[in-house]
């Protein structure tokens, strides 16, 4: 239950500070933009690593035998 509470206060203080962005300094928008950015950069990278992976488990197609190449030997 204290995990649920702490979630909702963390997003209440967002709303809060969301409401308060239009009368901002511009210092405190360049921060909170930043902090947006950074955010969703790292849940969309979380997303295609998440993709990525799943289609390698999901879909795995049967590879070939690996044949190593051996260098020629000139005559």
């Amino acid at each position: 239950m204290g995990f649920v509470q702490e979630m909702h206060s963390v997003g209440e203080r967002l709303l809060q500070k969301l409401r308060e962005l239009p009368q901002a300094e511009p210092v405190e928008i360049l921060a909170f933009s930043i902090i947006v950015l950074f955010t969703a950069t790292v849940l969309l990278l979380l997303l295609i690593a998440c993709s990525c992976c799943c289609a390698r488990c999901c879909c795995q197609e049967p590879r070939g035998r690996k044949v190593q190449v051996r260098p020629v030997i000139p005559p």
